[in-house]
């Protein structure tokens, strides 16, 4: 396999191994993705399951579990490399990837020896899809607000309620089910708790499947819980822990996740928009040969360029072991809205052509909608990098650790020094 031609910009985050799992992602992406694109693209109301067994084949869900359950143990940065390359050709498929590698945190985090050495092997070969269900209908982020409970009845825990804008609800074996195990009145760090709940479980019940925005043939839907008894052992960490669980998972998995998938579309909307000026007649030339035109591409490309450093530097960083909370809040909240900017100049400048169906560049603007709200929406992010910065001015509060240090201790595996399994 030649090695494939990485940005320069990269240079200083990849290794050869990386280099390799680039040109892997890539190929898959072209002989599998691509030739299912336009039939996904078709059927909105339809679950895409194919596209995980593909992604299972390659082992791709266990890209950060340990060698020692059958993963790739290859990091943050080899994540964002599959989901980036991914996002370029369908943003779907790169959803459906990355929802499932974010519970795969929480269990890595949170999970005991036995939780591990059951689930991870599984987890690993794709044989366990995992889903993390927290949103709810009428409480959308705010997690202090949660309304689902899970009651002690002196055997089992009794867990009801719904979930909204479950990722890959609709296909995963195992969904991670953060509830409120404490009254109201109890602090949101010490009030919920999170289970292991499989989904063929008595009580659990999908709503059925509809067509979104965007993202057609991935699944990110409703379920309920209808009194679903969950033992001891499937309590995943401690009672009262689930807001860390829900919050780490989300932090350190799907905000750099959320921000590859957003690169990778933006990177596609800069080349569909290049090649469609290229090639549209203007005058005696090319609409790319007019100045004003090259001005937008410049901006296009500028965009581009920034957005794809901020994203590796980040899960670089996070790698290491390096404190990076806001460097993962920087990549995910303004590259999203680098990557939305370019969207509307690319269809902008296709005019008219862009509302065509038959043409891509609609189909990666819609796409692109729907990073913006999950893992906190850009207002959220922006409040935390200020809160960040107000407290590096308070000397007490200054001494608490970041997120990124706090975790990355516990399961993440090293930076990768040796060839990744392609």
């Amino acid at each position: 396999m030649s090695m494939p031609t990485t940005p320069t910009t990269l240079d200083r985050f990849l290794t050869p191994a990386h280099r390799a799992l680039w040109q892997a992602a890539d190929d898959f992406a072209a002989q599998e993705i691509q030739p299912r694109v336009e039939r996904m693209e078709g059927a909105p109301h339809r679950v895409d399951r194919k596209i995980a067994r593909l992604l299972a084949g390659r082992r791709w869900f266990g890209v950060t579990v340990p060698e020692a359950f059958g993963g790739m143990e290859a990091g943050h940065v080899a994540k964002t490399i599959l989901v980036h390359r991914l996002a370029r050709v369908s943003g779907a498929v790169a959803a459906i990837l990355q929802a499932s590698l974010i519970p795969v945190a929480a269990l890595l985090y949170y999970g005991t020896a036995e939780q591990h050495t059951t689930l991870l092997p599984g987890v690993a070969d794709g044989s366990v899809l995992m889903s993390i269900a927290v949103t709810e209908p009428d409480q959308g982020g705010h997690i202090g607000g949660m309304e689902t409970t899970a009651e002690w009845d002196g055997r089992a825990w009794v867990l009801t309620g719904v979930k909204a804008h479950v990722g890959n609800s609709h296909i995963a074996d195992l969904h991670v089910v953060v509830a409120r195990t404490a009254p109201a009145s109890t602090r949101t760090s010490r009030a919920l708790t999170a289970f292991l709940v499989r989904g063929d479980q008595r009580g659990v019940n999908l709503v059925r499947h509809s067509g979104k925005l965007g993202l057609h043939g991935f699944s990110y839907g409703q379920i309920t819980f209808d009194r679903v008894r969950v033992s001891p052992e499937n309590v995943l960490g401690d009672v009262g822990q689930g807001f860390e669980a829900a919050q780490s998972s989300s932090i350190l998995y799907g905000r750099p996740n959320l921000t590859a998938v957003s690169l990778g579309l933006h990177e596609t909307a800069v080349s569909l928009t290049a090649k469609y000026v290229s090639n549209r007649p203007r005058y005696n030339g090319k609409l790319a040969d007019l100045s004003v035109i090259q001005d937008r591409l410049g901006q296009m490309s500028a965009r581009l360029i920034m957005a794809r450093i901020l994203a590796y530097h980040a899960v670089d960083m996070l790698d290491r072991g390096l404190p990076c909370d806001d460097e993962l809040l920087t990549a995910k909240a303004p590259g999203h809205d680098l990557a939305s900017e370019t969207g509307n100049d690319a269809m902008q400048l296709h005019a008219a052509n862009g509302l065509d169906e038959s043409l891509s560049i609609g189909r990666v603007w819609l796409d692109m909608q729907t990073t913006y709200a999950p893992a906190g929406t850009g207002e959220v992010q922006r409040r935390r990098l200020a809160e960040n910065l107000l407290r590096q001015e308070d000397e007490a509060a200054s001494k608490c650790t970041p997120w990124s240090v706090l975790h990355t201790s516990r399961a993440q595996p090293p930076v990768p020094d040796r060839p990744v399994s392609v």
